[in-house]
């Protein structure tokens, strides 16, 4: 979110309640707003979608006490989106520091929910939006978190129910083991003249504003390499591959991104790490299907077993067989459920398998068989299962 949005933006507004609201009455609203307007009951309008991204975008800010304090601080502080000057004019000093204020670890906040703040929370956000006494040179350095990695991995059908534990080969930079993360081979780079040292270098705006962007010459550093290292031609960053066993948790779906914090690329001077994103791909199994928790198997049965009914054993996946009750007449396509044989939830309990029917015809019938078939059948001329088939397409 930029920070014209976070000031600009009126939550209170795009809930409809008050600024004094208490947080059951934000949480009341959401919710009543968020199934109006949720996409699955406006399928195809646009409208509505964005609304709801509004609306969860509001809720995501002042349903959390912390992030809704901030909000409140910094609309009191840029009052309306604009700063209100004291009495020194907008070309005063201030003896404040927004990061102190709003400040945050780097890599702390939220990630890619709506209306997140991103690394470091509204300290990153406002820090050295101020030239406080001209010179910018006040702005404190912060530790600067580690990229975020994407891996993938295949499973197998039951590793994917069940669980499992998997090796992940990953590169990522990290510290230059050549020169131990300084970049300079002899390791004593020195101070950046041009930031000197903070990493960062403050331009003007106009009306007594300044903003700071990552120093160009040392590339956010704040050092820059005497005689640089020749692995990392003094970027202190080199390419790096290491081998992580990585826990995929029970129940994952094909295609389904997982975060694992804190497992992603090392952070630079002291920032935490990134986090990993693992996408995962399942193999498909001969004999067993997927639908959300549950677990699905087709079983053929004969014509007697659908027609007298019966009870027919059904495979489970890693389990013992179970024994299902085949009601007398039971058609073709039929569904019937065994509970507690699916796949594993969240919350460690198991979906259930859907068993369908599917009467098998035999393709070679002995002379007994054949006999006993044609009996049936003169038997049972004067049924016809059609007659309601034909009935219903001449009325309609």
């Amino acid at each position: 979110m930029s920070t014209k949005d976070f000031v600009e933006k009126d939550y209170y507004k795009v809930l409809g309640v008050p600024k004094d609201a208490t947080d059951a009455e934000i949480k009341k609203a959401y919710r009543k707003l968020a199934r109006e307007f949720h996409p699955d009951a406006n399928k195809g309008d646009d409208k509505a979608e964005e609304r709801f991204k509004e609306i969860s975008e509001a809720n995501d800010i002042l349903g959390d006490t912390k992030k809704r304090k901030e909000y409140d601080e910094a609309r009191a502080l840029f009052g309306n989106g604009g700063f209100r000057a004291g009495p020194g004019g907008a070309q005063g000093n201030f003896n404040f520091d927004l990061g102190d204020l709003f400040g945050g670890a780097p890599g702390g906040g939220q990630q890619g929910g709506a209306g997140g703040f991103g690394g470091g929370g509204l300290g990153d956000v406002f820090g050295g939006l101020f030239n406080r006494g001209g010179g910018g040179a006040g702005t404190r350095v912060q530790p600067r978190r580690g990229q975020d990695i994407e891996s993938e991995v295949t499973l197998s059908f039951t590793e994917a129910v069940d669980g499992a534990t998997v090796p992940l080969r990953m590169s990522s930079q990290a510290p230059c083991k050549a020169c131990s993360g300084t970049g300079d081979k002899n390791g004593t780079p020195r101070v950046c003249p041009t930031c000197v040292g903070t990493g960062q270098v403050s331009r003007g705006s106009g009306g007594g504003f300044s903003l700071t962007d990552p120093c160009v010459d040392c590339k956010g550093r704040g050092l820059i390499a005497q005689d640089p290292c020749e692995v990392c031609k003094g970027s202190g960053r080199a390419k790096s591959s290491r081998t992580m066993q990585v826990r995929i948790p029970a129940g994952v779906l094909d295609g389904q991104r997982i975060r694992l914090r804190g497992k992603g690329a090392p952070g630079e001077r002291g920032g935490p790490a990134g986090d990993l994103y693992v996408v995962v791909h399942v193999d498909a199994h001969p004999v067993f299907g997927r639908k959300g928790d549950n677990l699905t198997v087709t079983v053929p049965v004969t014509f007697t077993e659908a027609a007298l009914g019966g009870e027919v054993k059904v495979p489970t996946l890693g389990g013992p067989p179970v024994t299902l009750k085949l009601p007398a007449g039971t058609p073709g396509g039929r569904t019937m459920r065994a509970r507690g044989k699916g796949a594993v939830r969240k919350d460690g309990t198991r979906g259930d398998l859907l068993v369908t029917v599917e009467v098998a015809v035999p393709t070679d019938l002995g002379p007994e068989a054949r006999d006993a078939l044609e009996t049936y059948r003169k038997a049972t001329a004067d049924q016809d299962p059609r007659a309601e088939l034909f009935q219903a397409a001449k009325g309609a």
